[in-house]
Order: C-alpha cells, then sequence, then structure tokens
C-alpha cells in the first residue's frame, strides 16, 4: 500500500525519511508546501493513502485522485481543510493525530497571553518607530484564567497557569475533575475570567461557539486567546469588542482565512497580538507529529 506525503516542508520531509522503519508502506515525500488542491490528483497519482499537512482537500478534488482511500492528516484539525462526511461518503477515511504538541502549544498559549497582558507586541512595534511607548500591563499573578475545553492542551496550560500564581477554571463538555481546577457552567467562566482561551476542536457543533453574545458575556477588559481554530470565534464580534475596548486585547494563532490577508482588520488594532498558526511547532512536536503519522502508515497497511 502506497502513501504520498502531498505537502512535504524541508523539515517535516527530513523527519519523515530520518524516522522511517524498515516494515513502514513506502511513502513518496512531494517536497512542495504549496502544492495547491487542483495539482492532488496527479501528486497522489493512484495513491491509497494521502498525508497532509495544511492543503485543502474539497471533496471534488477527492473524486479525482483514483484509488485514494485514507487521509492521514498531520494535526486535529482536518475539518478546516476537507469535509470528512462528504469524503467518508467517497469511501475515504480521515485519520488524525492527537496529542503530538501539547505541550508546544500550551506554551505557546502562555506566551500569548503574557505578550497580550503587558502589550509587548505594541511596545516592540512603536520602538521600532523611534516612539518610547510605555504602557500599562496586566499582572497575571492572582487573576483568572478560564479555558473553554479541556483536553491535553487545556491540561498543559493549566499547570504552566498555576506554576504564575493563577486561579484556573474550566468549562468542558464532559464532566472532568482534575486537582486545581474548577469546572464551572460557561456563563461563570465568560463572567469570572481575566483571560479566556480556547481549547475546542473545531466540528459542526462548535463552529462560531464564542458568539456575538457570548463575547458580550465576557468580564469587560478580558484577554481572550486562541491557538485553537478561528472559526471557534465569531471574528466580527471579536473585532467589534477589541475597537470598544470590551475586549482588552486578543492573541490570536489562527484565523478565519489562512494565510491572513494583508490589510485585514485584525493586522489594524493596536490591542490585537498576532502568530502565524505556530503554536505547535517546535522541534520536539515535529518528531511526535511524524511518528504518529508513520504508525498510522503502518495501521492501515497492516489492516488491508
Amino acid at each position: 500500500m502506497h502513501a504520498v506525503f502531498v505537502d512535504a516542508s524541508d523539515t517535516l520531509a527530513e523527519l519523515m525519511e530520518r524516522l522511517a522503519a524498515p516494515d513502514d508502506p513506502p511513502v513518496t515525500i512531494h517536497r512542495d508546501p504549496d502544492v495547491t488542491p487542483e495539482q492532488l490528483p496527479e501528486v497522489l497519482a493512484g495513491a491509497a493513502i494521502a498525508l497532509i499537512d495544511h492543503t485543502y482537500l474539497p471533496t471534488e478534488i477527492a473524486r479525482q485522485c483514483a484509488g485514494l482511500k485514507h487521509v492521514v492528516f498531520l494535526g486535529t484539525g482536518a475539518r478546516s481543510y476537507m469535509n470528512v462526511e462528504e469524503l467518508a461518503e467517497l469511501g475515504i477515511e480521515v485519520h488524525l493525530i492527537r496529542g503530538y504538541g501539547d505541550t508546544a502549544v500550551a506554551e505557546a498559549t502562555i506566551a500569548l497571553m503574557w505578550a497580550a497582558a503587558r502589550n509587548l507586541a505594541v511596545m516592540d512595534r512603536e520602538m521600532r518607530q523611534g516612539q518610547w511607548l510605555r504602557e500599562d500591563g496586566m499582572q497575571l499573578t492572582g487573576k483568572t484564567l478560564g479555558l473553554i475545553g479541556f483536553g491535553g492542551i487545556g491540561a498543559e496550560v493549566a499547570r504552566i497557569a498555576h506554576g504564575s500564581g493563577m486561579k484556573v477554571i474550566a468549562w468542558n463538555r464532559s464532566t472532568k475533575q482534575i486537582d486545581g481546577v474548577s469546572f464551572v457552567d460557561l456563563d461563570t467562566l465568560l463572567r469570572d475570567s481575566h483571560v479566556v482561551s480556547m481549547h475546542l476542536l473545531l466540528n459542526d457543533q462548535t463552529r462560531g461557539f464564542l458568539s456575538r453574545q457570548r463575547i458580550a458575556a465576557m468580564r469587560p477588559g478580558a484577554i481572550l486567546v486562541n491557538t485553537a481554530r478561528g472559526a471557534l470565534v465569531d471574528e466580527a464580534a471579536m473585532i467589534d469588542a477589541l475597537r470598544s475596548g470590551h475586549l482588552r486585547h486578543a492573541a490570536l494563532d489562527v484565523f478565519d482565512i489562512e494565510p491572513l490577508p494583508i490589510g485585514h482588520p485584525l493586522t489594524t488594532l493596536a490591542n490585537v497580538t498576532l502568530s502565524a498558526h505556530s503554536a505547535f511547532r517546535t522541534p520536539e512536536a515535529s518528531e511526535n507529529l511524524i511518528t504518529a503519522a508513520r504508525a498510522h502508515c503502518r495501521r492501515i497497511a497492516a489492516s488491508g
């Protein structure tokens, strides 16, 4: 059973080669992170398994990929790039990789939170323009961090935040009991949190989860951090809340449209800190990712 890694960066291509095991099914590495969806039928060339890092796979393109039976998506956010249900109707199963970057994303979440609280990006931009801007920051010790969703990443964020002297509360769709974390209803979390951090998977139920009404219910002057998926948040409502001052700051690694277009409203607001969907990007997380992708391919090949 043949696999193709359709959009490998140099880093991931090197790891895919280095981490190959003798019993692995063959994987062709297509070293073009900018491959377009229209090129995928030719790139896959009858392969049964497609490994996809960040390239869109529209259903109409998948129909043209003769022999394709499995997509190993390198992460958890496949629904941002393909319609999983429509692919299933074509006989194509989508496999996700969970947990590979929990620590990396959690550390990035904390970094974005601190940068937002202390206005670091604002001061950096102004000082590069010759302005000696001095901003009052939010002291986070003793403040409340509210986590919307509590999986592996949320647990890591809670661990680090506790070390910073923060109180951690969380809302999760299923009941959990974690030492040091108070699980509350969503209204309470939005009302009481000085910082709200998103940690939900994106699906039909969670799309637009942080709606205009829920943003309005947040504590005035709160910070919003999103390292999960842009579509979890009503972007227009978030921008309005940032402009009005209802939100003190938004620190964002993910967006409705990626890459973020030039001139996008979020790039014009001083109280926004941006990073380029890179929260998961560490050497350790990348190695975990490719190791898991190789394991998926072995399992698929063994099942026939």
